[in-house]
């Protein structure tokens, strides 16, 4: 590409020499590009910049925030146009801050380079605009989840609650263990199911209820707790920072 112009969301960044930084955008047009550009690009706010470059590593140049647009409607949802616009420039704070930063996280360390996704980079752009909402606890959790959700489709895993492992239907006594690349395993002994205790063990009816109902507040819990096993799978079990200082911001609190 040659002073390409493209829009897209900041993830990541890394010092490069004095006055510039190692970029990772996540673009509208190519999915995630490397690239190398001038420090100062803020996190969470739509960039409009060109880039240049035949190779996995890219030059940036005339970085900056995107005026708000058309394409920015998909987000308004229930806000007027006006309001959206004042949005559209505020920043992301508080612990609202620490959600986005996980977003940004399992993004860069999952998302393959310049591989177009463009319905999973619109579902981001929903969900940062959410961010800069007041939300509950579970409102922002279940905005986490939904986002996990459509990151789960696009990398091509699917998750099915009506059957096991060996496609047998869910049995609400029966109690299953979830393996990420299995699905769910029936558990056949009670120690083993108590030994399970901190790994994801999920009972068949709320299993059931999962499918039946979704992800809603009253199956937010279950689905976490899955949805984490998935993620963690998913980068072979390293730590999220953003998670790690999720916790940290919890202890300080308390």
């Amino acid at each position: 590409m040659r002073n390409e112009a493209l829009i897209g969301y900041l993830l990541h960044q890394r010092p490069y020499q004095e006055k510039r930084a190692l970029y990772y955008l996540f673009s509208q047009q190519h999915g995630v590009i490397h690239g190398i550009g001038k420090k100062g690009a803020p996190l969470f706010m739509p960039l409009q910049l060109f880039a240049t470059g035949k190779r996995d590593l890219k030059t940036f140049s005339q970085i900056n925030i995107a005026p708000f647009t058309s394409s920015h409607k998909t987000a308004l949802q229930n806000d007027d146009v006006a309001n959206a616009e004042i949005r559209h420039q505020e920043s992301i704070t508080g612990q609202h801050q620490y959600a986005a930063l996980y977003l940004n996280e399992i993004l860069w360390r999952l998302l393959p380079t310049e591989d177009p996704m463009p319905i999973l980079w619109q579902h981001y752009q929903d969900s940062l605009y959410q961010l800069k909402k007041p939300l509950t606890a579970d409102e922002l959790r279940l905005c986490l989840r939904q986002f996990e959700r459509y990151l789960f489709n696009e990398l091509g895993f699917s998750l099915t609650l009506y059957q096991d492992s060996l496609e047998n239907p869910i049995e609400p006594e029966q109690v299953y263990r979830f393996l990420p690349d299995v699905g769910l395993v029936p558990i056949l002994h009670v120690e083993e199911s108590n030994s399970m205790v901190s790994h994801a063990v999920f009972k068949g009816d709320d299993i059931l209820i999962m499918a039946k109902q979704g992800l809603c507040s009253s199956t937010l819990n279950a689905w976490s707790r899955l949805h984490r096993q998935l993620i963690d799978h998913m980068l072979d079990y390293q730590p999220l920072q953003s998670r790690l200082l999720w916790q940290q911001q919890q202890r300080y609190q308390l």
